[in-house]
């Protein structure tokens, strides 16, 4: 496919980059080829026309953990986790943030990877209920294949259960991994510690 052709169906593909397309001219040669050009430079050339982007909506986020608290024990109730649990994946993972999307692509509080939302019947992996349902769900299997381990359980939902499993079932070597699961351990003791002194 032409370079020029390549351009233009990208534009069309992906209109965010609309407002890039602004200044810019086509027209088709003798020979049938289209041309692209930011120089209008004849009579047959007419400006690049492309759809309006569509707006996304998406869930307006908040980093107070008060925003979520009732929808954290909803799902913690219905899945069987510990409800200071899921507070600290959530803390760890996206800090509350129900927007956060990783380089990775892992999405929303409980930084789903959208495979795994779609194995756990997440029907929308932006809806903050539906992310921490699918989040917890996906948390409980996990410590159901760890045998109650939370330890290997937070393990694997960092790199994955098979990560876990073909390091001998211990915590995988990994930097990231590595500093993750102390991490939740932490912020996990503190809560259940807070909770005991109320």
């Amino acid at each position: 496919m032409r370079p020029m052709l390549i351009l233009v169906l990208s534009l069309m593909v992906f209109p965010a980059y609309a407002q890039q397309a602004a200044g810019f001219y086509t027209s088709v040669s003798a020979t049938g080829t289209t041309i692209l050009t930011n120089v209008r430079s004849g009579p047959g050339f007419s400006p690049v026309k492309l759809a309006e982007p569509t707006p996304v909506t998406r869930p307006s986020g908040s980093s107070q953990p008060q925003a979520y608290t009732a929808l954290v024990s909803e799902a913690a109730n219905l899945h069987d986790v510990p409800e200071a649990l899921l507070h600290a994946v959530i803390q760890v993972e996206s800090g509350y943030n129900a927007l956060a999307l990783s380089p990775r692509g892992a999405v929303g509080l409980m930084q789903l990877m959208p495979a795994t939302a779609v194995e756990m019947g997440v029907a929308d992996i932006w809806d903050p209920a539906s992310n921490i349902s699918g989040g917890a769900r996906y948390l409980k299997s996990l410590m159901t294949l760890f045998e109650g381990d939370i330890e290997l359980a937070l393990a694997a939902y960092n790199a994955g259960p098979g990560a876990v499993q073909q390091h001998g079932r211990t915590v995988p070597p990994f930097a990231e991994t590595q500093k993750y699961v102390p991490r939740v351990l932490r912020h996990y003791q503190h809560l259940q510690a807070a909770h005991r002194a109320k």
